[in-house]
């Protein structure tokens, strides 16, 4: 298994949570931080930095405070990227960025036929 396995398949939200937390802690670790000193640079207290790394859940900002704190808050660039129109949509929005989502087109339905009519 590789190291981008672990976030792959059907794992619980949980699992997840247990994971980041655990790498959180690990990087924090090394770089010889404790997590009074950790908490303390990212604005967030000691217990809610307990409760990240001990993989329960958290507020977004504290998990960016912490991340940046840390100084790897531009890896999730690598978590999500800018969106990239593929070639077919480059066509269809002329260049322009669309503003909202037109829905998925239904592709179950069974495609007419010359004579199913009558």
């Amino acid at each position: 298994m590789t190291t981008y396995d672990t976030f792959a398949g059907d794992r619980s939200d949980s699992a997840i949570l247990v994971e980041l937390g655990s790498r959180l802690g690990a990087l924090r670790i090394d770089k010889n931080l404790t997590q009074a000193q950790l908490a303390k640079e990212a604005g967030v207290s000691k217990r809610t930095l307990e409760r990240v790394e001990a993989g329960q859940s958290a507020q977004i900002t504290n998990f960016v405070r912490i991340l940046r704190a840390l100084g790897i808050l531009d890896r999730l660039e690598l978590l999500l990227p800018p969106p990239q129109p593929g070639p077919m949509g480059l066509l269809r929005h002329a260049g322009k960025q669309p503003q909202r989502a037109s829905g998925s087109v239904d592709t179950s339905a069974k495609p007419w036929q010359w004579g199913e009519d009558k």
